[in-house]
């Protein structure tokens, strides 16, 4: 069975979910930046990290009867989570602000984003996270569409396909921002997508990059056997008790780990 969040550690699901714990502010400097710089002095003899926004997809297939997710494995010389399967995803560019979208993220999941971010950044994530997918995996998620003006270079290959991106069935589903120490750390807002999204072939990755290896669809209960970072781990949990769900999840999990000891927030759905 997959460890949900609610069975790492601490008091029961119902019991955690009935509290409500307020995150944003907390350790971080919220500006209409894509990157910014956490509060207070580093350790001695150690710089800040900025934290980049970032965005990250979680594929899933046969939801109903046999959810598989998509995963790639990270290289062994990437500086962030060498050898690691992960899901697609990556940091927010500047350009994907401006980006024309087909369809974007219901009301529900548009207002938690909103929380945290201005809309110029809400946009960015959605586009990144369309963007990420078609680079990483090479599978388009999309709707026919005519670009504007000048095409960002990171979306030339995108756009080559008469597609816009498009977000219209992302499910906004949990938060994570790296901890301190790391290389690089991300402030990375998961979403929930079925794979009926995908424009053509789910299988077929030849147009992707080599950012991941070994890219699979992978049954959802046998994810946790792959070598995974322990956030990997959290989410997947997460999403072994929502997959099946339609709409919005009730709440949105917030991963963070401080120096001494590490949290998983949850947050009330706002009414």
């Amino acid at each position: 069975m997959l460890p949900s969040a609610g069975r790492l550690q601490g008091p029961p699901r119902q019991t955690r979910r009935e509290q409500a714990f307020i995150l944003e502010g907390r350790g971080l400097q919220e500006t209409s930046e894509l990157t910014r710089m956490p509060e207070g002095q580093p350790a001695a003899g150690k710089p800040q990290v900025p934290i980049r926004d970032a965005a990250t997809v979680i594929l899933v297939r046969d939801r109903l009867s046999q959810p598989r997710v998509l995963m790639g494995k990270r290289g062994s010389r990437a500086v962030f989570m060498p050898s690691k399967f992960v899901f697609p995803g990556g940091a927010v560019d500047p350009a994907d602000a401006r980006v024309p979208m087909a369809g974007r993220v219901g009301p529900v999941c548009a207002r938690r984003l909103a929380e945290a971010a201005p809309p110029e950044r809400v946009h960015a994530l959605q586009a990144a996270a369309v963007r990420e997918v078609w680079e990483e995996s090479g599978l388009l998620l999309g709707a026919p569409g005519d670009w504007q003006g000048t095409v960002p270079p990171d979306w030339a290959d995108f756009s080559a396909r008469a597609h816009l991106p498009c977000a219209g069935n992302f499910r906004y589903v949990f938060r994570a921002i790296t901890p301190p120490g790391a290389p690089r750390r991300f402030d990375a807002r998961f979403f929930l997508v079925d794979a009926s999204a995908v424009v053509g072939d789910p299988d077929d990755f030849s147009r992707a990059s080599d950012e991941l290896s070994e890219l699979q669809w992978i049954d959802l209960e046998q994810a946790c056997s792959l070598d995974l970072p322990l956030i990997t781990e959290v989410v997947l949990g997460e999403v072994a008790d929502i997959v099946t769900l339609e709409g919005p999840p009730e709440c949105v999990p917030c991963f963070r780990h401080d120096d001494e000891q590490l949290e998983i927030l949850r947050r009330r759905a706002m009414r």
